[in-house]
This record gives structure tokens, C-alpha cells and sequence, in this order.
């Protein structure tokens, strides 16, 4: 499956977009900022699963402030495509009434997940809720969220690695890599 520049993905060939040098960039700058703004507050990190659980993990070692992290999973993809459903399908079990929540998401493309998160989150009465995503598609975000924390921006293009999948596969590869166009 893993080849150097190209890999193979059930019927989908992806190419290297983001190496893992330039991810773990991105993961350090994001730390940094987060160390420097958050390490008075009270924080929960809500990491959304799957695809995030990588993203948080690497963050999360990098923070040099006492802070709790925990897990949700919504679900809004099928395939190389949004469905535009979006399913809450594992809650929160933490009491997050008057904590600075910070939502570590994979990507934000259209937005539709991370506002319908926010919104369900803030019906749990935290003091603050902040947004943190590895990859931002600003020219797919239909949303009016200001995303506090932005790892890399990158085009409208499917992709796949560093914890996002195609169908569940290409989570545990290294590297970011979009889809070849057929």
C-alpha cells in the first residue's frame, strides 16, 4: 500500500501533499500559540474522532499547562464526500459547565460538523469554546465559526493520512496525501 510519493487506497490513487516534517511544523506552531493563550484558563480538549485522535495526541504531549483532554465522534462523510448528516454518536462525559473548551478537529472544510458541535456544546454551559483544526479548507467553509487554531490551509481537495481517512483507510500513513484526479 505505502509507496514513496504515490499510494493506493482501495480503488483511489493519492500523491504526498503535506510531509510528516511539515506536519509536525504545524503541530508545534499550534502547541506554541495554545501554551501561550490558554495556560491561565481552566481547558478541556475535546478531540473529534476518528479522524483527530492523532492531531490531538501530538498537541496535547506539547501543552506545558495542567488541562484535561477527552473524546466525542460525529460522523458527517461518506466515501470523498460530505453527506451533510451530521451524527453525534458518542457524548462527552466530562462536565465542561464553565471551562474553555477547545474542539481539536482533523479538518474543517464546509463547517457543517464543527457548528453543529458548537452548538451542542454550548448547551453544557462552558465559559468559553475555542476551535483548533489541523487542516483548514477556507474555500469549502460555509460557516461563520471564527477556528482559533489553524495547523495548514489547504484547497478544496480530498485527502487522506495523519489520521484522515478514505473509507476507514489511510489513517496510519505518515505523510498527507490527495487524491490523483482520474
Amino acid at each position: 500500500m505505502i509507496a514513496k510519493n504515490k499510494v493506493k487506497i482501495l480503488d483511489k490513487e493519492f500523491e504526498i501533499f503535506i510531509t510528516s516534517e511539515q506536519i509536525e511544523k504545524a503541530i508545534d506552531s499550534v502547541a506554541k500559540r495554545m501554551n501561550e493563550n490558554l495556560s491561565s484558563e481552566d481547558v478541556i480538549f475535546i478531540g473529534v474522532l476518528n479522524g483527530a485522535f492523532l492531531f490531538a495526541a501530538d498537541v496535547y504531549r506539547k501543552l506545558t499547562f495542567d488541562s484535561q483532554i477527552s473524546f466525542v465522534k460525529v460522523a458527517s462523510y461518506s466515501g470523498t464526500s460530505s453527506t451533510g448528516n451530521i451524527k453525534r454518536l458518542i457524548g462527552l462525559n466530562e462536565d465542561i459547565k464553565d471551562k474553555t473548551v477547545v474542539i481539536i478537529e482533523d479538518i474543517i472544510d464546509s463547517g457543517r460538523t464543527i457548528s453543529d458541535l458548537v452548538r451542542q456544546l454550548k448547551g453544557y454551559e462552558p465559559k468559553d469554546i475555542q476551535i483548533a483544526s489541523f487542516l483548514f479548507k477556507p474555500d469549502a467553509y460555509e460557516g461563520s465559526l471564527d477556528i482559533d487554531y489553524i495547523g495548514v490551509e489547504i484547497p478544496n481537495d480530498f485527502i487522506v493520512g495523519y489520521g484522515l481517512d478514505y473509507n476507514g483507510f489511510g489513517r496510519n500513513l505518515p505523510h498527507i496525501y490527495k487524491i490523483v484526479e482520474e
